[in-house]
């Protein structure tokens, strides 16, 4: 079976979010307040998130479940198609099988409505009459903007300038439904102001986008902030992703021996990957789990295991995890999505762990990755999917070279339809590895906050 997909088989959505959580070695280091230096309560998130996301992210219980309402949404797009790539097998000539789970056919071409919808629905249900966010190459910012057009909230999406340049449709996607988009940095906040003050020229970052909608929404009790990734709650959305693919991979009467995902903040990587590191932790068949990020921007590879600000004016909680530093500005790659100082907190206590291995790549080679899949399997993947696929035709070839024959199973977590200006640079051969500063990572790093819990 090529294509595993639930034809119309509305039952096999999932009932339940997976809540890995409750299935960890050991238990993740506490979020701090950034005055006291104690651990949050929920009192402390409540300007910026409803009660029941709140419960959501502090929970250890295996399965949340999912609201009727969010499953009958979720419908329109999900179970996701599973496909064994048959045709990108023959072209590498591999021994080993690949399959992706994809993620593109969401109304947003992403896996990022598998958190907005149910985000917007507890902001509904809560009485909020607004969302802010942030949003990187604008997966998250499209796919916030289609949930608050769905439940009727306004969304005010920070969009990274460099972004906001690099991918107009985009943006005009968020808008077409409803959104307004604000190239950040901007004038429209004192975080915004404050860097452009230092940086007229600032292409702006995740960190500095965040800092704005969070200010915006801290300073308006009838306004709430979403995050797209990173935070606990998220990452469990997200596993309808591993779930499903779970079922379908039995149902294709085939078991994965590596399930890798490309890792920004950590949210599409959490989805794929999560629900079958709860079987390993579990007892069950023991699989390589691989996180992929850009060379560009090291967090997993480069970056140092700390507490840290999640966004670049210091107005977050402070969170345990791999970190560039929350002043770092990552080079203005094209995986946008990929451009952040941090990673979640979970991902990288389980990198800790050594229950996931991370990878990194520059975009040169997984636009290369990214074009030989095309020319495959006919999906044109979004930047941030190539750094998953670049990894996979890495095992692959691997196998290849030791006569080895592993199912692998990767994440494509969304199309590039509106990426066509990299495609266009990458065949001009425009299109360029940015190392990063290591200069500037020092500095970054030596700002980290001093946390007594260290």
């Amino acid at each position: 079976m090529d294509t595993v997909k639930y034809l119309l088989d509305e039952s096999r959505i999932p009932k339940n979010w997976y809540n890995i959580a409750a299935d960890l070695p050991k238990p993740p280091p506490p979020v701090l307040h950034p005055g006291t230096g104690q651990p949050v309560g929920p009192a402390d998130l409540e300007p910026l998130f409803p009660m029941e996301l709140i419960l959501q992210e502090v929970s250890a219980e295996r399965e949340i479940q999912i609201p009727e309402p969010v499953r009958e949404i979720y419908k329109q797009w999900r179970p996701s198609p599973l496909h064994r790539a048959r045709r990108l097998e023959k072209a590498l000539g591999t021994t080993a099988k690949i399959y992706y789970k994809y993620e593109g056919v969401s109304p947003a071409g992403s896996h990022k409505p598998n958190t907005s919808i149910p985000q917007a629905f507890y902001n509904k249900a809560a009485g909020v009459k607004k969302l802010t966010t942030e949003t990187g190459a604008g997966q998250w910012g499209s796919s916030l903007a289609f949930a608050g057009a769905v439940f009727g909230l306004p969304v005010d999406v920070y969009m990274v300038k460099i972004s906001y340049q690099q991918k107009p449709y985009r943006r005009a996607l968020m808008e077409t439904y409803g959104a307004r988009c604000v190239a950040s940095p901007s004038e429209e906040t004192n975080a915004g102001r404050t860097i452009l003050k230092a940086n007229p020229n600032s292409t702006g970052s995740l960190g500095i986008a965040i800092s704005e909608a969070v200010e915006m929404a801290a300073q308006d009790p009838n306004t709430k902030y979403a995050l797209g990734s990173v935070l606990n709650h998220v990452l469990m959305h997200q596993s309808v992703i591993g779930l499903e693919a779970i079922a379908q991979m039995e149902m294709a009467g085939d078991d994965p021996d590596i399930v890798i995902g490309c890792a920004g903040g950590g949210s599409n990587f959490a989805g794929i990957a999560f629900p079958f590191l709860g079987q390993n932790f579990r007892g069950g068949k023991k699989r390589q789990i691989v996180a992929v990020e850009p060379a560009a921007c090291p967090t997993m590879t480069r970056g140092k295991y700390a507490y840290d600000f999640g966004d670049t004016g210091h107005l977050t909680p402070l969170v345990k995890m791999h970190t560039l530093g929350s002043t770092f500005m990552p080079a203005g790659i094209h995986a946008g999505g990929l451009r952040y100082h941090g990673m979640a907190p979970m991902v990288s206590h389980l990198l800790e762990l050594g229950a996931i291995s991370p990878e990194a790549y520059n975009q040169t080679e997984c636009f290369e990755a990214a074009v030989t899949f095309a020319r495959a399997e006919g999906i044109v993947p979004a930047p941030e999917s190539s750094h998953a696929i670049k990894s996979a035709v890495a095992h692959a070839l691997k196998a290849k070279a030791e006569g080895k024959s592993p199912t692998i199973l990767f994440c494509l977590s969304g199309h590039g339809h509106f990426d066509m200006a990299a495609y266009t640079d990458y065949f001009a051969g425009k299109l360029v590895d940015a190392p990063y500063d290591q200069k500037a990572l020092d500095k970054a790093l030596s700002e980290l906050p001093k946390v007594a819990a260290e």
